[in-house]
């Protein structure tokens, strides 16, 4: 089971969420110039690389907010949570 702890909530089963997505990916400030294959790549290519991840995740069965979330892919454990904006970084 995974808790992520949500900013607004607190300490919340993972089910009460969705995954919204990577959150090492930024658009581009003109999407108008992006091309085909320039969308193709934000679209659907990502890197799998194990360990410390930046996801988004969307409060669906709260208060309805997006949590950014450092997840360690391989075993689940969350390592930190914050806001969309917030710096996360990997534990010492």
């Amino acid at each position: 089971m995974i808790r992520i702890t949500c900013p607004h909530c607190g300490p919340r089963d993972q089910a009460e969420f969705s995954y919204a997505g990577d959150a090492t990916r930024a658009r581009r400030a003109d999407p108008a110039t992006a091309t085909a294959a320039d969308w193709h790549d934000y679209v659907y290519l990502r890197d799998n690389p194990p360990g410390p991840h930046l996801e988004f995740w969307h409060h669906i069965h709260g208060c309805r907010r997006y949590v950014k979330v450092l997840r360690d892919v391989t075993s689940h454990e969350v390592l930190a949570c914050g806001w969309p904006d917030a710096e996360l970084e990997v534990p010492r």
